[in-house]
């Protein structure tokens, strides 16, 4: 017998198990019963979630104040371009029925408001947000310089059109006594945009910093980005609270952000109660260009969010057809078995 040349013998593979696929198999076998059992308890499990999430959304308080046509005096002097330096304020009033306890967040509301077009969402600068290098303004188009050709920070679309109302909750407990309601503009965003996705430049000094440095302020704003906040300090520059959440863009165009939670002191531990309040508004964002409206929310949160019926539905209507298959497969599989032994019989 012919011996083979040492270097094909180099090339066989080792005389192993695995190299030699001899390794034990185990092939799944899925029966009809054990097919049914899994759609039956996933069936079961979906719409059990789907009740349990729309019972929850149904226990949350909620209460939402449409300002648009309230406050269209304010909307008027807003579209007039020569008033832009000009401050309008307005007042709603309103009753509360009914205690909202425990946790109370108030959200801004706008209708109508496309956030989720491809060239405003590509409008802004990583880079410049990170605090790597303000004048990255390469895709920021078309906010990118000024006239002067300075760079402008924050740049992009999205910066520019920041909401800039302001609101403030009063409790008129009569008529002469008004309580402003404490809100906190604090932990308002998630941890990964405040702690990764937005970080401030490296001084200590944030104003000194960004006064060092030829910029200009977005066209809508009315203060630079490090004096957003003038009662907390560390609430300034790209990790202002109010600044990270609008940057998050909206998937559709009906969308509320977070504005404020309450700090539940004084007269205020248990929640809100019930009663007069008042919305006080200084009017700055203006919604009748592209007929949108605005409003204000307050509400009370869950384990599981706020008072959408979203998720507990899709549970719920996934629940059902998942049934509906097993019922079908079921009836299917009764069919062709009834069918085989009727053969086996003839």
């Amino acid at each position: 017998m012919e011996e083979r040349p040492q270097h094909c013998l180099s090339r066989l593979l080792d005389n192993s198990a695995l190299k030699q696929q001899e390794l034990p198999i185990h092939r799944l076998y899925f029966t009809a019963r054990r097919v049914l059992f899994v759609f039956f308890a996933t069936g079961i499990f979906c719409l059990c979630m789907g009740i349990i999430l729309i019972l929850s959304a149904r226990s949350t308080q909620e209460i939402e104040i449409n300002y648009t046509r309230i406050c269209a005096n304010c909307a008027k002097l807003q579209e007039n371009a020569s008033n832009f330096d000009k401050e309008c304020t307005c007042s709603i009033p309103f009753y509360l029925s009914g205690k909202m306890m425990g946790n109370v967040y108030m959200y801004y509301k706008l209708y109508g408001f496309y956030q989720n077009l491809y060239l405003y969402i590509r409008s802004r600068s990583n880079r410049q947000l990170v605090g790597k290098d303000v004048k990255a303004v390469e895709d920021c188009a078309p906010f990118k310089m000024s006239d002067n050709k300075t760079p402008i920070v924050p740049c992009g679309a999205i910066a520019n059109s920041m909401f800039n109302d302001t609101i403030i909750l009063s409790h008129n407990i009569n008529s002469s006594v008004q309580i402003k309601v404490p809100m906190l503009k604090s932990r308002l965003t998630w941890w990964t945009d405040k702690y990764v996705k937005f970080q401030n430049l490296s001084s200590k000094n944030l104003a000194d910093e960004f006064r060092g440095k030829i910029h200009t302020v977005p066209p809508n704003w009315p203060k630079p980005i490090y004096d957003l906040d003038k009662k907390d300090p560390r609430n300034n520059g790209f990790l202002n609270d109010d600044f990270i959440v609008w940057m998050r863009a909206a998937a559709f165009p009906t969308f509320k952000k977070l504005y404020g939670r309450l700090n539940r002191t004084h007269h205020f531990i248990e929640g809100l109660p019930a009663g007069n309040y008042s919305f006080n508004i200084t009017y700055n964002f203006p919604v009748t260009r592209f007929h949108g409206e605005k409003s204000v929310v307050l509400s009370t949160l869950t384990w599981c969010g706020g008072n959408s019926l979203f998720l507990g539905l899709a549970y719920t209507v996934t629940g059902a057809m998942t049934w509906l298959a097993s019922f079908a497969m079921m009836a299917i599989h009764i069919m062709l078995k009834n069918k085989k032994m009727s053969f086996f019989h003839q």
